[in-house]
């Protein structure tokens, strides 16, 4: 069964275009390519039930968080896509998603992760944030990619937490930390790509309130 993107956005409380992206993204199987009735009721469901992230797991008090856009091509030399979709390689997806932002690198790289999010749902997280490269830019259009950046777990389906993917060297203590994170709901405001939300004692402060 398929519901409207507004009768899913309803559910979620959050905007059409928020629900367009996400469908854009190739997060969501089974969406519908025509009609009125795209998105399919089950999977709008298991994300109704997602829990929010717990950042107070985190280690450090603030950790940065980019607002990824579904995927399109970046025709620049060092990457093909800028964004998150689904069925990027590992590769690519690293390439997509660690530049270039506009940001505070130093804030960024001090929390240690780059949690990645399309319409609240965290869909990859990034970590090895030293050494940020700059495009050379004013202050209006300075941007930053972070050149030795990668995957510490990336999702290609957010109905199905469970099948999250790791890199196969990936050590007990990164997983334990990350793992939680994906496929859970983190909404986060900013004016531009990246947030920095509360973590650490900091969050757990934060839901005591």
């Amino acid at each position: 069964m398929l519901v409207t993107t507004g009768q899913a956005a309803r559910t979620l409380g959050v905007s059409i275009p928020l629900v367009r992206k996400l469908i854009a993204s190739g997060a969501v199987p089974g969406v519908a390519s025509q009609g009125r009735q795209v998105f399919p009721l089950k999977a709008l469901q298991m994300l109704q039930n997602a829990p929010h992230c717990d950042l107070s797991t985190l280690p450090e008090p603030e950790v940065a968080v980019l607002r990824a856009d579904a995927a399109t091509p970046a025709n620049e030399d060092d990457r093909d896509w800028m964004g998150y979709r689904a069925d990027l390689s590992p590769g690519q997806l690293t390439d997509a998603l660690s530049g270039w932002w506009r940001c505070d690198p130093d804030r960024v790289a001090a929390g240690g992760l780059l949690v990645v999010t399309v319409s609240e749902f965290v869909v990859a997280v990034l970590t090895d944030l030293a050494a940020p490269q700059h495009n050379g830019g004013t202050r209006q259009t300075l941007r930053y990619k972070f050149t030795k950046a990668r995957l510490a777990g990336w999702l290609t389906d957010l109905t199905d937490p469970s099948a999250a993917c790791y890199p196969a060297d990936q050590n007990a203590a990164e997983r334990l930390l990350v793992q939680p994170l994906l496929g859970a709901r983190l909404p986060s405001v900013s004016g531009g790509p990246i947030a920095y939300v509360p973590a650490g004692p900091a969050a757990a402060d934060k839901g005591d309130s």
